[in-house]
């Protein structure tokens, strides 16, 4: 667990693997009673910290100025850290599936107990964040957010989903 300082908020990030409750906690998010909020992300399409802060950064930009494009600023991350204007499709390929098992969790502002409650509900092992390159899907992420082989000759695989973070509401 990690505690990253955004635009002055917190966003605590926390990695699970062998988490075996994924379904019961995305029907927790769909029914809008997980608690506390928190967003979950499949780990596997995360090479690195960096693009999850800026799809962070993004959402908190659009709560301070009342235009989330989503329910809550949790679900927002998970939108921003797609590539995809469209927030179903995010939400499902970004988010967490009945059968995620590598899951990242983020926290915005959160107080060390309530962590410590997110951690009690995802049912998995917490590993240290540096992993995330290690145990990224690099083809998946290639695939879903259209990086070419070129692109990643000059630039890096974070550098290149955070750059689609970055401009996709300007497309």
């Amino acid at each position: 667990m990690k505690e990253f300082k955004v635009n002055g908020n917190s966003v605590i990030l926390a990695l699970f693997t062998d988490v075996s409750n994924s379904r019961e906690l995305l029907d927790s998010i769909q029914e809008g009673t997980l608690e506390p909020e928190v967003a979950l992300l499949n780990a596997s399409l995360i090479p690195d910290v960096f693009p999850v802060l800026a799809a962070a950064y993004k959402a908190l930009m659009a709560k301070s100025r009342n235009s989330l494009t989503t329910r809550t600023l949790h679900t927002e991350l998970v939108y921003n850290y797609s590539g995809s204007k469209h927030i179903t499709e995010s939400l499902r390929r970004y988010g967490i599936s009945d059968k995620t098992t590598y899951i990242l969790a983020a926290r915005f502002d959160a107080f060390h107990d309530e962590m410590k409650d997110v951690e009690k509900l995802i049912k998995g092992k917490e590993v240290d964040l540096g992993e995330l390159e290690a145990r990224s899907n690099q083809a998946l992420i290639q695939k879903q957010y259209k990086i070419s082989n070129q692109e990643l000759a000059i630039s890096s695989l974070s550098d290149a989903i955070t750059c689609r973070i970055a401009v996709r509401d300007a497309l």
